[in-house]
């Protein structure tokens, strides 16, 4: 029997039983559905994590921090200067798989623009700093070798100080303003864009639809922002952070030799981030003349971990799913037998005027696989339609993401339930007697 007959019998025997064919596609309809949302939730998650994780540093961020000397070492912890701009220009000098080098020193300051009046974190920098901290600007520029050089009063800010000193006035007309700082005038090169996680970005535009927004601007000091850091930048060249405020603090020391607080570094290449990190270690056991002071802080394990819980819930949820489907095909499986017990004369007349065993076998087949094929069709659209009321429902979580593959991968496995489902229906309906099922009432 050709393909298009067995399709044109199998379509023909599900339509004259609408009501028991329904109720053998309900299983696959609603476990094609589960898998396409679970996967689609899953990739979604997949997808937040992955940019709060760029949006952060990503895997090639490194932070040079402080440790504790070896008791085998202690006689010697005054040899070491620890972390000095010192440390940043032998990394740049002789670490050529490390691309961007941020030293920054740090200053609690009284920050003010007219009568509004705050106390803020202002971090000195150098120009790499923006590409290792993988910051964005809304407008203007940012601080430049020129300005670390003639250490200029130049100060970028990030979007919630705009908003909380300069209130009604957009990143453009920010530029330019002056900002004191201690009461030392700066000016206003450049604004960063917000940084937000998706979620919080979607309820700040639910909220502001529902003309909430200042209520949302007020509630969000109070949770935990992954973000607030840099949302609450102020940064201005290195340079004019040692002249300006630490030169009188250290007066023994000059601009190479003080202590800096922070260290961070950008690996080029993570097909070579090992070699990179040896380069560094190397170099700083130089300028800390051997003193193990210092350790290398890498996102390594926290990305390990992202990583196994991902799969972990791919894993997890396609189980259910895939449950819910081999429940579906032994529901396909019991519709089948209670088809052929009705057919069994049927399938007599037929073997009696000519039909091997083989069509007949492949008959069932073909029908319990159209079933799991029409089954999996309507669970696409199930799948989808579900998606659409997580979205509806949880509108501030990571939006579930449907892709092509989740949908074959979901179709395809319904079709294999479906032709594992009729294996065993199809061989006893190929294997009856004629005369005795002709005999059948």
């Amino acid at each position: 029997m050709s393909p298009f007959r067995l399709l044109d019998t199998a379509l023909r025997e599900i339509t004259a039983h609408k009501f028991r064919s329904a109720l053998s596609m309900l299983g696959v309809v609603l476990g094609v559905g589960s898998l396409i949302a679970t996967m689609a939730l899953t990739r979604g998650i997949e997808r937040g994590v992955r940019a709060f994780m760029q949006q952060i540093g990503g895997l090639e961020f490194v932070n040079v921090t402080n440790k504790e000397i070896s008791g085998q070492q202690m006689d010697f912890w005054n040899l070491s200067p620890g972390r000095t701009l010192m440390d940043a220009r032998v990394i740049a000098a002789s670490a050529p798989l490390i691309s961007h080098i941020s030293p920054e020193m740090n200053l609690g300051a009284a920050i003010s623009v007219g009568e509004i009046s705050d106390r803020n974190l202002v971090i000195g920098v150098w120009p790499d700093h923006a590409v290792a901290a993988r910051h964005e600007l809304a407008q203007g520029r940012f601080i430049t070798a020129w300005d670390v050089e003639r250490a200029t009063k130049a100060v970028v800010i990030g979007d919630e100080i705009r908003t909380r000193f300069f209130p009604g006035k957009s990143a453009t007309e920010t530029l330019g303003k002056q900002l004191l700082i201690n009461g030392s005038p700066f000016q206003v090169v450049g604004v960063f864009k917000r940084y937000e996680r998706e979620q919080d970005k979607r309820m700040r535009e639910i909220l502001a639809a529902r003309n909430k927004g200042a209520a949302r601007a007020g509630s969000s000091r109070h949770r935990f922002d992954p973000f607030r850091r840099k949302n609450t930048s102020i940064l201005i060249p290195l340079s004019t952070m040692f002249h300006e405020f630490k030169a009188g603090l250290f007066p023994m020391d000059d601009m190479e030799s003080v202590r800096i607080d922070t260290l961070t570094l950008r690996v080029r290449n993570l097909d070579h981030f090992r070699e990179a990190l040896e380069q560094v270690r190397n170099a700083l056991n130089v300028t800390h003349r051997g003193v193990d002071d210092f350790d290398l802080e890498t996102r390594e394990e926290w990305f390990d971990r992202m990583e196994s819980n991902i799969a972990a819930t791919k894993m997890s949820g396609g189980l259910i799913a895939a449950i819910s489907l081999i429940v579906g095909g032994i529901g396909i499986t019991n519709i089948m037998l209670a088809s052929i017990t009705e057919r069994i004369r049927e399938i007599g007349i037929r073997m009696a005027v000519g039909a091997r065993q083989r069509d007949i076998f492949l008959q069932i087949l073909a029908e319990s696989v159209s079933i799991s094929l029409l089954g999996g069709a309507c669970g696409i659209i199930a799948g989808i339609a579900l998606v659409e009321v997580l979205i509806r429902v949880a509108p501030t979580e990571n939006l579930p993401v449907i892709e092509a593959t989740s949908i074959l991968l979901s179709v395809a496995f319904a079709v294999l339930i479906g032709a594992a489902s009729g294996i065993y229906p199809a061989l006893k309906a190929s294997r009856l007697e004629p005369i005795s099922a002709l005999r059948y009432e």
